[in-house]
This record gives structure tokens, C-alpha cells and sequence, in this order.
């Protein structure tokens, strides 16, 4: 009887150890729970001293980790392995998610702050009615460039960029949509195309472009056009607010065929655990005077028009930054091209980046 009681307490012991153990694992691979939430956002995309009132304020302790790409973020979702309770998603991306169901709808009783959006941003086709989305930053794609390393050159069209005299001047995003896009745009062709006549072309056209082209990276962009080694890149207008914030020489244009406007939202996957706490996020980010302080530390463009008010006009009227609404209607929003097509975009960027070398 006493072999079977030790037993019993040995089998209860070793079930007590693991589950603390498990709740540990838990909390390091950003589990989250009622005093908890884990945050999954683009690199440099929050002001780090908000997160601090945030926790302040509610007494939720959050956990943020970054992505680089929206196809790694939503995979990361998909798998489950991290109960992430807010990410911020691009346009098309959102579309994907809610098609495969890793969403959860929003409860606006939650979301008073709401009321800040400038409407013209909300009930957008990627997510009708807002079901399941709030916007957190917009902004255009263009071309950051320093006409003081370029001998006074300007590029009011993307054809400008194939100038046989900028050899390896330009720097390109690592990115098929943004890249491929451009090449298409080049061409007057939608952003959008799924045509196989015309994304060869655009590919073709690229090639072209290969004697111009330095490097194709992400983010290590921004520190070479402020020390001014590089004079050229296809960049995002926030990425190019940091540049241009220092470096005074550097300017941004969207040539005049078009280009991408894109708009990043806040979402609750449906792995969330504190769905709460991920409601109390979103309202703490929509409050005029925190949208305001991110837009100020980021640089991308807010659709809070409540924050505007409290920001620096001279960054509110720069319509590099905050174009107006005729200027945005001529620009294209990416839509969802399925992953099949996305996978086209990808062997052709491969393509064109393979014959660079």
C-alpha cells in the first residue's frame, strides 16, 4: 500500500514539474493569457516607448517579435506554434488570411477609438465593412534619390531609372511584387497583371536594368542613402521619410505612371489567447495622441486624422507623404493574386536577380 501511495505522489510531483516547465516554454515562445499579450509586427514599426505605457496603463505585459515579409508572417500564423494575438498585415495579405480563415472578426463595442479613422481608408475591398482590420499605416512606393551624388537628375518616370549613365546607382527592394511591379508599371501595365505576355516583358525589361543596379536588400538601404553611399532606391515614402529626415539632400517621387499605394492594418489571428487584451491594443493604438506619437517615431503616413491634428503641418501638407485623394485614386492597391501567381512573381524576380549575376 505505501509502494502504491509513493507512487501515486511521485506520478503527481513529476505532473506538477512538467506542467510549470510546460507554462514556462509557454511564456518564452510568446504564449499569451490574460496578463499577457504577444505582439507580431514589421521591423521598426512601433514606437518601443508605447508598448511601455501600454503595459503601464493595463498592466499586460507584452511580448513583440517582428517579421520581415507577409508571407513569413502568415505562415508563422498558420502553423500555430505562437499564440500571437495582434499582427499588422498589408492589404492583400489580409485578404489571403480571412480566405483561409486565421482570422477573428473585430468587436467594435471594444474599439471606441474607432471614431478617429478618417473614413476614407475603412470599407476598402481587401476587408469590406472592416470585419476584420483597422488600419495602422498607408503610405506609396517610389524612388528615394540624392540629386547631389547624381549631377541634378530627377525621375518623374520609372524609365528614368534604365538612364545608361546610373550604372550601379540604384538599389532595389528584395521584394517580387515590389520589383516586378515596377518593371510593370514601366510599362503601363496594371500592378496587378496576371498576364504571362506581360509579366515576360516586365521581366525582360528588368533585365535591362542589371548594369544600373548596386544591390537589391531590404531595411540596409536607409544608412546607405544617408551617408550618402548609394544615390538611388525603390523604396516605401516612410523608409523614405527616415532617409530624407537625414539626410536633406535626398528627395522621394512616385513617377508619374503610378505606383503601389498600400496600407498596413492591425488583425487578431485566430490563435490569439488574450482576445481581450488584443481588443485593448488596437484602441490604445486608434488614441489620437499615441497614433500621433508612432506616426512621429515610424514615419509612415497615419490614417488617424485625429493624430494629424497634433502633428507637425509641415509633415501632414508634404504631399510626397500624404498625397491627396486625386493623386491616391491613380495609384493601384495590390490585390490578392492567389498563391499560385505569387509564385510566378517569385520565379521571375529569382529570374531576374540570377541574371544579375
Amino acid at each position: 500500500m505505501k509502494d502504491i501511495l509513493r507512487a501515486v505522489v511521485l506520478i503527481l510531483v513529476v505532473s506538477a514539474i512538467l506542467s510549470f516547465v510546460n507554462s514556462k516554454l509557454n511564456e518564452g515562445s510568446g504564449r499569451s493569457g490574460e496578463n499577457s499579450l504577444t505582439v507580431y509586427n514589421w521591423g521598426e514599426y512601433i514606437d518601443p516607448d508605447l508598448l511601455k505605457q501600454f503595459e503601464q496603463e493595463t498592466g499586460i505585459k507584452v511580448t513583440y517579435e517582428t517579421f520581415d515579409s507577409n508571407e513569413g508572417m502568415m505562415g508563422k500564423v498558420e502553423q500555430g506554434g505562437t499564440a500571437y494575438d495582434v499582427t499588422m498585415p498589408s492589404e492583400y495579405m489580409i485578404e489571403m488570411m480571412a480566405e483561409k480563415d486565421l482570422l477573428l472578426p473585430i468587436d467594435y463595442s471594444l474599439i471606441p477609438n474607432v471614431k478617429n479613422i478618417d473614413p476614407y481608408f475603412m470599407d476598402l475591398p481587401f476587408d469590406p465593412n472592416n470585419k476584420y482590420s483597422l488600419p495602422y499605416f498607408w503610405g506609396t512606393l517610389g524612388i528615394a534619390y540624392n540629386p547631389e551624388l547624381l549631377e541634378g537628375q530627377t525621375f518623374e518616370s520609372w524609365d528614368d531609372l534604365w538612364d545608361p549613365t546610373l550604372t550601379q546607382e540604384i538599389i532595389l527592394v528584395d521584394s517580387a511584387r515590389e520589383t516586378i511591379g515596377m518593371g510593370l508599371n514601366s510599362l503601363g501595365y496594371s500592378l496587378n497583371s496576371t498576364s504571362p505576355a506581360e509579366l515576360r516583358e516586365a521581366t525582360d525589361k528588368l533585365k535591362t536594368l542589371s548594369n544600373n543596379v548596386k544591390a537589391v536588400i531590404g531595411d540596409e538601404v536607409t544608412p546607405l542613402m544617408i551617408n550618402g553611399e548609394a544615390a538611388i532606391s525603390l523604396t516605401w515614402s516612410g523608409q523614405a521619410a527616415d532617409m530624407m529626415s537625414e539626410n536633406e539632400d535626398i528627395n522621394y517621387v512616385v513617377p508619374e505612371e503610378g505606383s503601389n499605394l498600400w496600407f498596413d492594418n492591425i488583425v487578431i489571428p485566430r490563435t490569439a489567447k488574450n482576445i481581450e487584451g488584443a481588443h485593448a491594443f488596437i484602441n490604445f493604438m486608434l488614441d489620437a495622441d499615441v497614433a500621433a506619437q508612432n506616426a512621429d517615431y515610424v514615419g509612415y503616413s497615419t490614417p488617424n486624422f485625429e493624430a494629424m491634428k497634433l502633428m507637425d503641418s509641415e509633415v501632414t501638407e508634404d504631399e510626397r507623404f500624404y498625397p491627396d485623394e486625386e493623386t491616391r485614386d491613380h495609384l493601384e492597391v495590390y490585390k490578392n493574386l492567389g498563391l499560385e501567381m505569387l509564385g510566378i512573381y517569385n520565379e521571375l524576380f529569382l529570374e531576374f536577380k540570377m541574371d544579375m549575376k
